[in-house]
């Protein structure tokens, strides 16, 4: 009878697939581009629940004044979000508020055109120069730094000089008996849109039943949602749901994250970058149309700086300036974080001087952080 010998079996233990690789919960949130501005919310909530928790900050109406601040934000933020993600700048943001006010008020005020041909026609011609300033970015390959700042120039000086040729006033609030104002508030469909309070029932609802504070009359002290901060979670959730859910999204991070690559897999890039400019265009429309409704006048000066702020915006949320990396999300974060610090330096002790500190000091974090995470996530991919 003859016995098998024993012979040792050698065991191996295959190699982990990186597709398959488990990654912690931490690790996914910090790869989040929206991480580190939802990080900073967090924090700005914190330090002015402290600074300032008894001052009316977090009441209704607190809440109302600094989220209505970072609405306007906000609604430039989500087209300058978009851009840069596409690998793009629009330094003719701040003066394309002014001009497109001017494009409404003036054929308004001096044409004899009804309010909602004047929104329209705002609307048109900011957004066929946003198409141009896009059209050259692509057509010349001149970086969009140089194109739109050129046109950040061209249009301020276009706002005053044509305010002046046809009014000889750079700020137009009425003519005669006619008063930009009561024009606003009596078409129905422009003062649905971009006027007043939105919810203003269910206010005053609760004002009545001793849950929110009220006036003599018995009308709530918070009137409602402001229509900025509707445009601001409408074109927020409209801009992540096209960033996150369709192919234009992927179009505009491949784009960004190599234009040349993208074409070359038929990816039309061309179309995609003179889209975002017109996109931003029409937010700065918007941002534009509202402020004209909320003030009641327009200005030629209007406008100034805010491409920064927009930008910045972008940037603390989670934007890379190479573009193609970024979260439409993370900059209304960014865009919520300037409007609770501009406004909630006020309800504190703090010379409201320091808030443009506050701002270059987030700016220069935000970018310091955003590339840790993205240099520690990559490396922990390898």
């Amino acid at each position: 009878m003859f016995m098998t010998p024993n012979v040792p079996t050698l065991t191996t233990t295959a190699p982990v697939d990186d597709r398959v690789r488990q990654v912690s919960l931490v690790r996914k949130l910090m790869a989040r581009p929206e991480f580190g501005a939802l990080a900073g919310t967090l924090l700005v909530f914190v330090m002015f629940a402290f600074s300032a928790g008894g001052s009316g900050m977090f009441n209704p109406e607190g809440i109302i004044n600094w989220s209505t601040v970072a609405a306007y934000l906000g609604v430039l933020a989500v087209g300058a979000a978009l851009l840069m993600i596409a690998g793009e700048f629009d330094l003719s943001v701040g003066s394309m508020i002014g001009f497109a006010g001017m494009l409404l008020a003036i054929p308004a005020l001096y044409w004899g055109w009804p309010i909602s041909a004047s929104v329209v026609f705002a609307f048109t011609v900011a957004m066929c120069l946003g198409w141009l300033n896009g059209w050259l970015v692509v057509r010349t390959g001149l970086p969009s730094f140089i194109v739109t700042l050129a046109f950040f120039f061209i249009l301020r000086g276009l706002s005053l000089a044509v305010s002046v040729i046809f009014t000889g006033k750079t700020i137009l609030s009425g003519n005669g008996d006619l008063v930009l104002r009561d024009m606003i508030h009596q078409d129905p469909v422009i003062a649905f849109l971009f006027n007043g309070y939105t919810l203003t029932g269910l206010f005053n609802s609760l004002a009545e039943a001793g849950i929110l504070a009220a006036r003599d009359d018995g009308t709530a002290l918070a009137t409602g949602i402001p229509k900025a901060v509707v445009w601001w979670i409408g074109l927020t959730a409209a801009g992540a749901f096209l960033l996150a859910r369709t192919k234009w999204g992927n179009w505009i991070q491949a784009v960004g994250g190599d234009a040349n690559a993208a074409k070359n897999v038929g990816i039309p890039v061309a179309k995609v970058k003179v889209g975002l400019f017109v996109l931003m265009a029409f937010c700065s429309t918007v941002f534009a149309v509202l402020q004209v409704a909320d003030a009641g006048s327009a200005a030629a000066d209007r406008g100034l700086q805010k491409e920064f702020e927009a930008i910045i915006a972008a940037v603390i949320g989670g934007c890379l300036l190479t573009g193609g990396y970024g979260s439409v999300i993370g900059a209304a974060f960014g865009a919520l974080i300037f409007g609770m610090v501009q406004i909630g330096i006020g309800y504190t002790s703090i010379d409201n001087n320091w808030y443009r500190v506050f701002l270059g000091l987030m700016l220069l974090i935000a970018v310091l952080f955003n590339n840790y995470i993205r240099s520690r996530f990559a490396a922990g991919r390898r």
